[in-house]
């Protein structure tokens, strides 16, 4: 699998980002997402986070499910 973080300016101090599969055309269904950050920094920080984070699921052998397969909801 081959993750990338993306970090999107959304207006004046606010900040988004998420973890999505590289080879995916269209980023509405991305694994992990956070809205409103204050910063960059901290968008790009959360993400990165979590990334270390999915890929030790990934080394256990976890299945990652995608936001709209939990929530329902598509971001």
């Amino acid at each position: 699998m081959n993750l990338r973080v993306r970090v999107m300016n959304c207006g004046s101090r606010h900040w988004y980002a998420d973890i999505d599969d590289a080879d995916d055309p269209q980023p509405d269904d991305p694994f992990w997402y956070v809205d409103n950050c204050r910063t960059q920094a901290q968008a790009l920080e959360s993400a990165c986070a979590e990334l270390r984070l999915m890929a030790g699921r990934l080394v256990r052998g976890d299945h990652l499910d995608r936001v709209l397969e939990v929530t329902g909801v598509p971001v």
